[in-house]
């Protein structure tokens, strides 16, 4: 990257590369169509990776989802391959950027890869924030679910990682759209999770969506290629192609959150394959 809309400059940060089972990622897509575009290793896993998104105003460091961080479980960090140390804080210094200059953590939801970075357990084992003067993000909604103790969901939100924001008093939970920022615009989608919510930056005509989990790679395009996590994934697609439509019409920069060699890309429409890359730019 990186990408410059109106005051705002957009720079990729890495959370963390991991492993995911085939299956999992394309859901109900038959393997046989999904290893013509990516090769699974023995373990029927494909490369994936975490970009973050780090956005500077001049007055305002937002740091858009967080990664997996360096606190996972080893069964978890087996089973996924995730990298040592804490990959995100060690991108944010390559950019100039330490832990205490960021203004807000915007969550687009609390899967254990995309807030698992916001929090990290000091030396005597506590936890502790990454980012301690940060206002941390996320709709009400994907708070309650998140934190609801509900057998059929308490294994996709690890408590370590959420508790502690609410303790600290760094919680701030909107309900449904929002200009949160000036330029800045949070909206609900539901799809992945009940609170999913993509991020847009905007300005004049220029804009650059992140629409997170509801179209994590550009494998992921065709409206019906949709991951198995998803809880309803009839609204993912329906979110899919309303957004996919914007950044094409528009010309948006669309920014990938676990694309394993696209950063960004710009899409058009293609009456056969609904979407496709026009230009990208690379993982760096």
């Amino acid at each position: 990257m990186p990408l410059q809309i109106g005051p705002w400059q957009l720079d990729s940060v890495h959370g963390g590369s991991f492993r995911s089972d085939g299956g999992a990622m394309f859901g109900v897509v038959p393997r046989v169509l999904w290893t013509r575009y990516v090769e699974p290793d023995q373990r029927n896993r494909i490369p994936s990776r975490c970009h973050c998104l780090l956005a500077r105003d001049g007055t305002h460091t937002v740091l858009i989802d967080t990664g997996y961080g360096p606190k996972c479980p080893e069964r978890l960090r087996e089973l996924f391959a995730l990298e040592p140390g804490n990959p995100l804080l060690e991108s944010l210094q390559k950019l100039g950027v330490s832990p205490e200059q960021i203004t807000h953590v915007v969550l687009t939801h609390l899967h254990f890869d995309h807030a698992g970075g916001g929090t990290l357990r000091d030396a005597q084992g506590q936890l502790q924030l990454a980012f301690p003067q940060a206002r941390y993000v996320v709709q009400r909604e994907e708070w309650l679910v998140a934190t609801s103790g509900a057998a059929e969901v308490a294994g996709a939100y690890p408590q370590e990682n959420l508790l502690p924001l609410q303790q600290h008093g760094v919680l701030e939970l909107l309900d449904g759209p929002a200009e949160y920022l000036p330029g800045l615009w949070l909206f609900p989608t539901g799809g992945h999770t009940q609170g999913h919510q993509v991020v847009l930056f905007r300005h004049g005509e220029a804009g650059a969506l992140y629409p997170a989990d509801i179209c994590p790679s550009s494998l992921h395009l065709p409206t019906m290629w949709c991951m198995a996590f998803d809880t309803e994934v009839v609204q993912t697609r329906r979110a899919k192609r309303h957004w996919l439509e914007l950044a094409a019409r528009h010309e948006w920069w669309v920014i990938w959150d676990h694309d394993p060699q696209q950063a960004a890309a710009l899409l058009a429409a293609d009456g056969k394959r609904e979407f496709v890359v026009r230009e990208s730019r690379p993982v760096v």
